[in-house]
């Protein structure tokens, strides 16, 4: 079953900066690259059939120039933006297979039904075409088709976004974050985990493993240090797989890339695109958890900056360094906050989070051959996961972390 979309523009331009970023992640992924692929699942509201349910879709596709873009090539990539074409829909799931960049649409629709009504739909997100963020964005609209009310204000669109980029503001912008980059790749190690493992630590079967930790009594603790030193939980967070990856691998100065929505300006806040980039993040270690927490809050702000930044530059400024030095440059160590709000800082007792670790747990729910990345700490609401390189961490390490990293919070929130 198709739809079929007919839209008014149409146009060729350079890959934005975030697709460009995600683009070459999705290069050194393949063939594993669908590890980006993400879903949605949207509640149909009322008792909507399959061809009313089929109409939204199509004013979805025809609002979104997003989901009406692909890849021009693959050597000198650039987006192509179609007017008019078919989008396969499924009933059930889509496939989560990873997607055709230049010839399949960045969508994919399944409809769940109970007799002639449509209940929910299921959406595979490409991640050239679409951030979480932006997804969200998509959702929205979506919803509000669905209940009869389009969206009144024309949806912004990637290719006017890679036009500014390369405005005289855009180059401006460009070069503030440049300057970050090239001043930090100037302290930071070659990398965080610049040696792999002894063969002997080495795990059978694919090297990439993820690990997640579910713990409420490490969520407790981060709200209430945020609440102790006015920070985010995002901050904590990020301050203490910092100075735990430091302590771990024996580094003066942690770098970790931490990635940034960059939907802080108003010509990018409510665009369906990838905006999520990475930025650079540095922290010196040796310190106690409290001074590592005073000093990340200003070294967080410096990155987020950074992050919105053109990865040509970028390439420039590692290539450069890596000759300076005479090997590669690069932290190969990442953290990713990927929930859509901050639970907000909150005191908790030390008895309350005393009784919560009872509840930790740790699983292992994911392996594969390929990822772009050495170390990536993801939090999530399900609790943080690490995904790491079993060659550079074994994973008896990687769950020595994962708790040192719950006693760290832990014993920071409750001594």
């Amino acid at each position: 079953m198709n739809v079929a979309f007919s839209a008014a523009d149409e146009g060729v331009a350079p890959l934005t900066w975030g697709q460009r970023a995600i683009w070459d992640a999705v290069l050194n992924t393949e063939p594993d690259d669908h590890y980006f692929n993400f879903d949605r699942v949207v509640k149909v509201p009322g008792t909507r059939t399959v061809p009313e349910v089929l109409s939204a879709v199509k004013a979805l596709v025809e609002r979104h120039g997003a989901f009406r873009t692909r890849l021009g090539e693959r050597r000198e990539p650039y987006q192509r933006l179609e007017r008019e074409g078919l989008l396969p829909v499924t009933f059930g799931d889509p496939p989560a297979t990873r997607f055709d960049y230049e010839r399949e649409w960045p969508l994919r629709v399944g409809l769940v039904t109970e007799g002639d009504r449509v209940t929910h739909l299921k959406l595979v997100f490409c991640h050239l075409a679409a951030d979480g963020a932006g997804a969200e964005v998509a959702v929205r609209d979506l919803r509000m088709l669905l209940l009869g009310r389009p969206p009144s204000t024309p949806a912004p669109r990637p290719l006017d976004l890679a036009t500014w980029q390369r405005s005289e503001e855009g180059k401006r912008v460009a070069a503030t974050a440049a300057a970050h980059w090239e001043r930090e790749h100037r302290r930071i190690a070659a990398s965080m985990f610049p040696a792999p493992a002894p063969r002997a630590e080495k795990a059978a079967g694919p090297p990439i493993w993820r690990a997640l930790l579910r713990s409420p009594a490490l969520d407790l603790s981060v709200r209430s240090i945020a609440a102790a030193h006015g920070a985010s939980t995002s901050t904590v967070l990020l301050a203490a797989v910092a100075e735990l990856a430091g302590r771990h691998t024996g580094q003066e100065i942690s770098s970790v890339l931490t990635i940034v929505s960059n939907r802080f300006r108003r010509d990018t806040m409510n665009v369906v695109s990838t905006l999520s980039m990475e930025g650079l993040f540095t922290l010196d270690t040796g310190r106690s958890f409290a001074e590592a927490l005073r000093a990340a809050g200003p070294a967080a702000l410096r990155a987020y900056r950074s992050a919105y930044h053109d990865p040509a530059d970028r390439d420039r400024i590692v290539a450069a360094e890596s000759a300076r030095r005479g090997e590669p440059v690069h932290p190969h160590c990442c953290f990713n906050d990927m929930r859509f709000a901050d639970p907000g800082p909150a005191a908790a007792g030390p008895d309350e989070i005393g009784k919560a670790r009872a509840e930790t747990t740790l699983t292992w729910p994911l392996s594969q051959d390929e990822l772009d990345c050495r170390f990536c700490v993801h939090v999530t609401t399900e609790g943080v996961s690490l995904t790491a390189d079993t060659r550079y961490l074994p994973r008896p390490k990687m769950e020595r972390y994962l708790f040192d990293l719950e006693d760290l919070l832990v014993g920071t929130a409750v001594g």
